[in-house]
């Protein structure tokens, strides 16, 4: 009795200690004598205090636990216990002073409130998976390697390599031209990989604003700044936790940002801005440019340790104009997706064709897929002919003496058809060749009549046509 009442010493502040815990707490004594319960265990049991205290647990409490463990020594977590129409799970432990056992204690949990509490755990795993699933959709890769339409031999190169890349666990680095297909070559990669169903996340580094570059990679804590978020946001990075980022225009990332993405791609750990401790992130970096990056560490305007971490697993995809024999299949596989989407059949002249293989593409892509789109549009037949290129695709027109390389070589395009078909659209190659050359104007007219020997008149029906 004596070691328990030194035990609790300053009694009124133990009392009040425990008072205020919501579960039900008994204290007995080495002899399994009750010496103190609190309000929630009266309450969980449905007893009053004088029924309890100062009693042996044996006789108030048959079939209690505690005495054993304060015998034994031995904990006990989770114990069933069913008095009367009360249920409830006991947690027990032997009470220790200086390696002595002077009692026990019980901490006491209605079923009821273990229930409620089960419940509002599931409400926040629903949530949670819930929340999930929402970022998992919200951030998808539509594209795979069957929308990498081509079949150029440096085009299926890029795509091979790339499918293997997709099999190891490495970040990238794309290389190419704008508009050559980057992000679609990302996208392909992060679906082939084991990261498939988790969120692949494309950050623009170029259009990040330069004071906000780390909070909105990084993510920041509550107050960490004017205008932060209470209780703080979580960066692109952690977005994209299990899955992929990808770094778009990775040259423009501001230089002292350079640095913490070298630590972040060397130990998978960030901070987050107004944050003291370190979060782990399980992400594959897809990182992309146009610019070459090699050059721009050698001038000190890119990090040089951080261009060869990147550059450890690099792909290269080729321009346009590098692979023009598959203009064709493109431009067949973009008019049949915007017919799908119109309603429409639709189908290319060979001159079209030969307009499309003479031009530079310097928008590569990206240009090409506007060129066809804008093409069917303007279309009110069933063919897209030259005078449906937009002016901008037709600044390199097909003459009989002009090739796609600019060399003095006669041009063999892939026409096909009656002669009579043949004949109607060459002359309508070199009728808008001359138009866009010297104008429309009446005197641009009667120039180009009298250079083609036909008169003014024929001149303006053949340009009706």
């Amino acid at each position: 009795m004596d070691v328990m009442t030194d035990f609790f010493g300053v009694a009124d502040a133990t009392n009040a200690l425990i008072e205020a815990i919501y579960e039900g707490v008994l204290i007995a004594d080495a002899d399994a004598i009750v010496r103190y319960v609190n309000e929630g265990y009266l309450t969980t049991a449905g007893l009053q205090r004088e029924d309890i205290i100062g009693k042996s647990l044996a006789c108030v409490r048959p079939g209690s636990v505690l005495p054993q463990v304060i015998k034994s020594g031995q904990s006990r977590l989770g114990v069933y216990r069913h008095e009367g129409n009360v249920e409830y799970v006991v947690d027990m432990a032997p009470i220790r002073l200086d390696g002595i056992i002077i009692g026990g204690i019980s901490v006491v949990k209605g079923i009821a409130r273990i229930q409620r509490l089960s419940k509002e755990m599931e409400k926040y795993v629903q949530t949670n998976r819930e929340l999930k699933a929402a970022v998992n959709s919200a951030y998808q890769a539509r594209y795979t390697f069957k929308d990498a339409i081509g079949v150029s031999g440096e085009f299926r190169h890029a795509v091979d390599l790339a499918r293997r890349m997709a099999g190891f666990d490495e970040d990238i680095l794309i290389t190419g031209e704008s508009g050559t297909g980057k992000e679609l070559f990302a996208q392909a990669i992060h679906n082939a990989s084991s990261r498939a169903a988790k969120p692949f996340v494309a950050v623009n580094c170029s259009t990040l604003s330069s004071p906000l570059v780390e909070s909105e990679l990084f993510g920041y804590s509550g107050g960490s700044f004017t205008g932060a978020l209470k209780g703080g946001k979580a960066g692109l990075f952690s977005v994209a936790d299990g899955g992929t980022i990808m770094l778009d225009e990775i040259a423009d990332l501001p230089y002292d940002m350079q640095a913490k993405l070298l630590r972040v791609l060397q130990e998978r750990k960030l901070r987050r801005v107004g944050s003291s401790t370190e979060e782990g992130v399980d992400i594959r970096v897809i990182a992309a440019t146009n610019k070459d990056l090699l050059t721009l560490a050698k001038e000190g305007k890119y990090r040089e340790d951080l261009y060869y971490r990147l550059s450890a697993m690099a792909l290269e995809i080729p321009s346009l104009r590098r692979r023009r024999e598959d203009l064709k299949p493109l431009a067949d596989h973009f008019l049949g997706e915007w017919c799908k989407r119109n309603g429409r059949r639709i189908s290319f002249l060979p001159s079209a064709y030969a307009m499309m293989e003479s031009y530079n593409w310097p928008g590569n892509i990206r240009e090409f897929k506007n060129v066809i789109q804008f093409s069917a549009y303007t279309c009110d037949s069933d063919s897209i002919a030259i005078i449906h290129l937009p002016k901008s695709a037709l600044n390199q027109p097909v003459s009989l003496q002009a090739s796609a390389s600019g060399k003095s070589n006669s041009y063999s395009g892939n026409f096909s058809g009656s002669l009579k078909k043949i004949l109607e659209e060459t002359e309508q190659a070199v009728i808008l060749s001359m138009l866009l050359k010297h104008g429309e104007s009446l005197e641009a007219k009667k120039l180009i009549a009298a250079e083609l020997g036909i008169s003014l008149a024929t001149l303006y029906n053949k340009a009706r046509r």
